[in-house]
């Protein structure tokens, strides 16, 4: 369900095996200083409610996997705050155990569907949002539960900054044709492709995440899109 009482069916299971001993652990003593606890009742999260002060930059990703972007990214971004959201526990250790033994006080982290934090967040919050490699859903009977749905590019829009980006990443050709159909006809996002090629190949501040390089061994192409959020004020009807 979300949070105004809609069913939503976007995940599975919640947890595969069983976690090993050392990474229940860290979840129990690092996990309760970065989880973000959504307003009860619903209402709007304050940004300094996430972080305060507040970073200057802030990025976003929804459905982290394993962590291993989010980790990098971290490294390289010192001067940025982080917000993630994933849904399976075991990704969530996994990105705790890449992190160092202090809980970083410019990340924080959502435990369940990202839209029910999305939704709660103001507007123009992040510099970049990163979806990667999402489930696909191939089945036509499940494409409802697709992340990408018009809906969600709406909500997308609006948490991004004037010249903020929106990355996406799927090796999925029938969920990457769904993606490009509904991101390419929001009028506030602006595809940044230069050629017919290029959005075959990562930038260089994209680093190469495990579910790709499973992708990639088992034959599949990935494709990396990049759309850059258009001024407000150049937007007749913004959602």
């Amino acid at each position: 369900m979300s949070r105004d009482g809609q069913r939503r069916n976007l995940y599975g299971r919640r947890q595969g095996r069983p976690l090993r001993a050392g990474r229940r652990a860290l979840l129990e003593a690092r996990l309760p200083a970065l989880q973000i606890a959504l307003p009860d009742p619903p209402g709007r999260l304050p940004a300094e409610a996430l972080f305060d002060p507040l970073p200057d930059r802030l990025f976003l990703e929804v459905g982290f996997g394993g962590g291993e972007h989010l980790a990098w990214q971290m490294a390289r971004h010192p001067d940025a705050g982080f917000v993630a959201a994933e849904y399976f526990i075991t990704g969530v250790a996994s990105l705790l155990d890449q992190l160092p033994a202090e809980p970083p006080p410019r990340l924080k982290l959502y435990i369940g569907d990202a839209r029910d934090l999305m939704e709660c967040l103001p507007d123009a919050l992040f510099d970049k949002i990163f979806i990667l490699f999402p489930d696909p859903w191939p089945k036509r009977r499940h494409h409802k539960r697709r992340l990408i749905q018009t809906p969600t590019v709406d909500l997308l829009v609006r948490l991004l900054k004037d010249g903020g980006e929106l990355r996406f990443a799927s090796d999925d050709p029938g969920y990457l044709a769904w993606a490009l159909q509904r991101l390419t006809a929001h009028p506030a996002l602006r595809w940044q492709v230069r050629g017919p090629a290029d959005w075959r190949y990562r930038p260089d501040d994209w680093p190469a995440t495990r579910y790709e390089q499973k992708a990639v061994a088992a034959g599949r192409r990935p494709a990396f899109l990049r759309f850059r959020r258009k001024p407000r004020q150049s937007v007749p009807t913004d959602p």
